[in-house]
C-alpha cells in the first residue's frame, strides 16, 4: 500500500511529521520503512529520518503487507474483557500457555488470537497478534493484547513508564506479619535449575525486579494478598512471594506445601485488575477478571474452615 502526503508545515522531523499523519503506523515502524528505503521525498528515496520536511514537499510511504508466521489459528473460546478495533483485554484460563514454545506450537493464546482477530494488523511488519505482557501457564487473569503497531507501542511504553497498573491477587502459605510491604530483589534464571527463576544479583545476571504486596484477608494458616508490579519479570511474584517465606499456593516450582483438598489447575494466582489508557483516546480502561471457580472454591474452604475450625 502507497501513501502520498503534501506538506502544509514544515521544521519537523520526517519520521516524527509521518507518526503525525499516518495514525496506525507507530513511529518506531516508520523509522524501519525509512531505513529500509520504503519513503520517497519529492520523487527521491530518502533514508535519513532526521532530516527536516518543508512546506510544498511531496511524500510517498510504502507500506508492504505484514508477512504471515507459521502458526496455526486454533478456534478457541475466548473470555474477552474488553475489545476495539485498536486493542483487546482477554481473561486467560489456566493450563494456556501465551506463547508458542516447545511443545506448545499450536496451542497457545496467540494461536486462539489469530482466529479470533480475523483483521489483525501488523505488529512491527509481522502478522500476529500484539502480546504486550505475559502471564504464565497455570496464572489466570487479565491480559492486555494490542491490535495495531500504534497500540503496542503506546502499551508497552506505559508498562514500562508504570502508567499501566497490573494487580493481581494470590493465596499464600503462612501469615505475614506486616499487613503490607515492598520486595526489591534482582530475579535471574537459577543457576542449577533451569526451568526456574530464582534471586540473583544483579552482578551475577538478575534484573531488578519490585512487587507491592498487601494483605486483603488473613484465613489463618493461609493469606489472600494483594500484589501489584512494577516490573514484569519471568515468575515475579511466585519468587518474590517464596523469599519472603510466603509462597503461592498450588504452586509446584517454587512451593511443596501441602493440598488444601482442592484441585488446582495452577497456583493460586490471578491477576484480577488492568488498568491502563487507551493508545488512542487516552481514556483510562479498566479491567476486571473475575476470579475462577477454583480459585473461588479455594477461598470457600479457606473461610469455612476459619468459621467452624
Amino acid at each position: 500500500m502507497k501513501t502520498a502526503i503534501s506538506a502544509d508545515t514544515g521544521g519537523q522531523r520526517l519520521d516524527r511529521f509521518l507518526a503525525d499523519r499516518l495514525a496506525d503506523v507507530s513511529r518506531s515502524r516508520i523509522q524501519q520503512l525509512i531505513d529500509g528505503g520504503r519513503v520517497r521525498l519529492n520523487d527521491r528515496i530518502c533514508t535519513s529520518k532526521k532530516i527536516a520536511v518543508q512546506p510544498g514537499d511531496r511524500l510517498e510511504v510504502e507500506i508492504p503487507p505484514p508477512q504471515s508466521l507459521e502458526l496455526e489459528p486454533l478456534d478457541l473460546p475466548l473470555d474477552i474483557l474488553y475489545e476495539d478495533d485498536q486493542m483487546a483485554i482477554v481473561n486467560k484460563p489456566a493450563g494456556l500457555v501465551v506463547h508458542p514454545a516447545p511443545g506448545h506450537e499450536n496451542d497457545t493464546l496467540v494461536n486462539a488470537l489469530l482466529a479470533h482477530c480475523d483483521t489483525l494488523a501488523g505488529i512491527g511488519g509481522v502478522r500476529r497478534p500484539g502480546i504486550v505482557h505475559r502471564l504464565d501457564k497455570d496464572t489466570t487473569g487479565a491480559i492486555a493484547i494490542a491490535k495495531t503497531d500504534l497500540a503496542h507501542e503506546h502499551l508497552q511504553a506505559q508498562l514500562k513508564t508504570k502508567t499501566a497498573r497490573r494487580e493481581y491477587l494470590g493465596v499464600v502459605y503462612g501469615a505475614p506479619s506486616s499487613e503490607s510491604g515492598t520486595i526489591e530483589q534482582p530475579i535471574g534464571r537459577h543457576r542449577v535449575d533451569r526451568k526456574k527463576m530464582a534471586i540473583v544479583s544483579e552482578d551475577r545476571g538478575g534484573r531488578y525486579a519490585r512487587t507491592h504486596w498487601q494483605i486483603q484477608e488473613r484465613l489463618g494458616n493461609y493469606t489472600l494478598m494483594q500484589f501489584r508490579l512494577d516490573t514484569g519479570r519471568t515468575h515475579q511474584i511466585r519468587v518474590h512471594s517464596a523469599h519472603l517465606g510466603h509462597p503461592i499456593v498450588g504452586d509446584r516450582v517454587y512451593s511443596s506445601g501441602k493440598s488444601l483438598g482442592v484441585n488446582l489447575p495452577g497456583q493460586a494466582l490471578h491477576a484480577w485488575k488492568l488498568t491502563l489508557q487507551h493508545p488512542l483516546s487516552g481514556e483510562t480502561i479498566e479491567a476486571k477478571a473475575p476470579l475462577p471457580e477454583a480459585f473461588a472454591k479455594l477461598l470457600n474452604i479457606l473461610r469455612l474452615r476459619q468459621k467452624y475450625p
